[in-house]
């Protein structure tokens, strides 16, 4: 019985390995526009019906929670459809890895929300930024995975965090458009580097 697991877990130890060598293509450039699709409805809705989204901070936020819930559950289910597609017996080992690189950044975002908004309202107006930093961390955590070029998005997101961030301190304020458009622009980014990078240009892919 023990030989069995020691064989059971080098199989699980020898496939990690392999996964770890191999480009993950459970990313598709038609979901990651779709995200960014969100992203700008999620701020003309708000533009719309937020008159003053710093004195409803909470409507502003939660807005954003759902639009990064369904864009998560949209990249999720492509993610899974394409892993076995491309990757057939590695694909839970290529899904494991590919949340493992991102799965801190997402975390540290979520963490950041509730213990500023518990503790420190105030400062409210720099989330929007530091949620684009971070971003920009998972992102380049997953660079080893990717092709070399989404490190273009992920300097986007970096330095579109920082210059929100600057723009706010000047009036303290949240803006739909300062989490919108850099989101916008990010993910079509990464879409138009997944669509290059792909090889192949298949709708479905």
């Amino acid at each position: 019985m023990r030989d069995l697991d020691k064989a059971l877990a080098d199989i699980v130890a020898i496939r990690s390995q392999i996964a770890a060598g191999t480009a993950f293509r459970g990313y598709g450039p038609a979901t990651m526009a779709a995200t960014g699709a969100v992203a700008l409805l999620t701020a003309i809705l708000q533009f719309w019906l937020l008159g003053d989204p710093t004195g409803e901070p909470l409507g502003f936020f939660l807005g954003w929670f759902i639009a990064a819930a369904l864009s998560g559950l949209i990249i999720g289910i492509e993610m899974r459809a394409r892993s076995h597609r491309h990757h057939s017996g590695l694909a839970d080992a290529m899904i494991h890895q590919a949340v493992e690189q991102f799965l801190p950044a997402g975390v540290a975002g979520v963490l950041l929300a509730v213990v500023m908004w518990k503790f420190a309202g105030e400062t409210l107006w720099l989330l929007p930024g530091l949620w684009q930093i971070l971003v920009s961390l998972g992102i380049f955590a997953s660079v080893r995975s990717l092709p070399r070029t989404v490190a273009l998005a992920g300097a986007w997101y970096f330095v579109s965090g920082f210059a929100v961030v600057v723009l706010a301190s000047q009036t303290h304020t949240l803006s739909p458009w300062t989490m919108g458009l850099p989101f916008v622009i990010g993910q079509s980014v990464m879409a138009g580097i997944l669509y290059v990078a792909s090889g192949d240009h298949d709708v479905e892919d």
